[in-house]
């Protein structure tokens, strides 16, 4: 938990902008697609396509009793890690959020929280915490929470990620279809309007569940849309229930949106815009960027540990990453050096390629590739960049990694090829002299 408390507290350094910017760039991907052990496997959803989102998949066989051996090994090098990629997909090296979100198909919830194990339940909350977003239908929204309410009382569901620290309730209707109403003000309703009368209909609902509101609701929580009054003469009545809920753990945590029913294969109408609102409301939430560290003036700063050292705030970049650094600079300053260097390694592969680490500088806001007073994206990682006369203030340096790994799709899903040695991160040395 030491990268997770240390990542929180220097996100207050980011207080210092004018204006709090949420974290939407210097993710690998958009989304994490969870079809793992015990899940619906599929390759797509159809709202990443019409949101045009990136995508990255997990599959597995669907009866969560026929698995083999190569299904455990490749979901625990996604959600645990393996020799050329320590900290697993959903993390970066210092513990930072890989995707902008995880989402989790509906399956088996006991399977399949059961088969990510403890180790891979906590990267789950490491993920959460620090910054990426959550959506779940079915299986994946039980899987959200701590529990279930069944007729003898509650269960806690130790294999459950309790990144919503609230209960559930299953509904037990096997193969249904319930519309659902949103309240005025539902923040999914900022996307679409959904024919403007608050209400859809023909949502396929097997097995699902609802936010149990009689238990320990967790304050915080938002209910975005409720199961349609019951007409369907259920045994266990679900009308007015929470169907789709959103919670967000701090300001600093991603957002979780979670639906008991399952919208996610449409690919029309007001059921594909319902999939894509949960997205982007989830993806609206994800955590404010955050400062590695104030830099101090004409000070290296090396930043070369790997996850296991438990020091994020001098761990290596991995791909497609932005560190934030800052640095105060004084008045009448007559020059800002920032400089770039690569931490001396004894290589001994003459076909190794370095990657190629950018920077960027900007006055008052964090700093990006395409928002930047001034930048430097030539190849390699030495780098060095002269501001004459800055202006006096609060100087943001941003160091981006260029190099990426490759990809194919297998039966496994997305698979990692090509340049696996960015993956456990680059190192590098930082510095600014005014």
């Amino acid at each position: 938990m030491k990268k997770v408390t240390f990542l929180t507290a220097v996100m207050l350094l980011a207080a210092l902008t004018a204006t709090a910017q949420n974290n939407t760039k210097g993710y690998y991907k958009d989304v994490l697609i969870d079809g793992g052990i015990g899940l619906s496997s599929k390759w797509y959803i159809p709202a990443t396509i019409y949101l045009d989102l990136s995508t990255h998949t997990l599959l597995s066989v669907t009866d969560d009793k026929d698995y083999s051996i190569q299904d455990t090994l490749y979901q625990n090098s996604v959600f645990i890690g393996n020799e050329y990629d320590e900290n697993g997909y959903l993390l970066y090296p210092d513990g930072a959020p890989r995707f902008r979100v995880l989402y989790v198909n509906g399956g088996s919830s006991f399977a399949h929280g059961k088969s990510v194990g403890e180790e891979g339940r906590k990267n789950i909350m490491q993920f959460i915490l620090n910054g990426g977003s959550y959506v779940g239908t079915c299986a994946g929204s039980a899987l959200s929470s701590k529990g279930v309410i069944w007729d003898e009382g509650f269960r806690r569901q130790e294999e459950y990620f309790a990144i919503w620290p609230g209960v559930i309730r299953r509904s037990e209707a096997h193969r249904i279809f319930t519309g659902m109403n949103f309240p005025k003000k539902s923040p999914l309703l900022k996307y679409y309007d959904f024919g403007g009368d608050l209400h859809i209909d023909s949502l396929l609902h097997n097995l699902g569940n609802h936010a149990y509101r009689g238990m320990d609701w967790p304050a915080g929580t938002e209910i975005l849309a409720t199961y349609e009054t019951d007409t369907l003469h259920l045994e266990r009545e679900i009308g007015g229930e929470p169907s789709i809920w959103a919670y967000r753990p701090t300001e600093y945590s991603g957002r979780e949106v979670m639906c008991g029913s399952h919208p996610e294969s449409i690919p029309y109408g007001e059921r594909l815009h319902l999939m894509s609102a949960m997205l982007r409301y989830a993806m609206d939430g994800n955590g404010y960027p955050s400062v590695k560290a104030e830099l101090a003036n004409g000070e290296e700063r090396v930043m070369d540990r790997s996850t296991h050292d438990n020091q994020p705030e001098l761990t290596k970049i991995g791909d497609k990453q932005y560190h934030h650094f800052l640095i105060r600079v004084p008045k009448k300053a007559k020059t800002l050096k920032i400089t770039l260097k690569a931490v001396p390694t004894t290589q001994a592969d003459s076909t190794y390629k370095e990657p190629d680490l950018f920077v960027f500088a900007r006055r008052g806001k964090f700093a990006y590739k395409g928002e930047s007073d001034i930048q430097n994206i030539s190849n390699g990682i030495g780098k060095e960049i002269i501001i004459d006369r800055p202006k006096a203030g609060n100087w943001y340096i941003s160091v981006f990694c260029n190099t990426t790994v490759d990809t194919e799709e297998t039966k496994y899903g997305t698979r990692y090829t090509g340049r696996l040695d960015v993956l456990n991160g680059v190192p590098y040395i930082i510095q600014a002299e005014y």
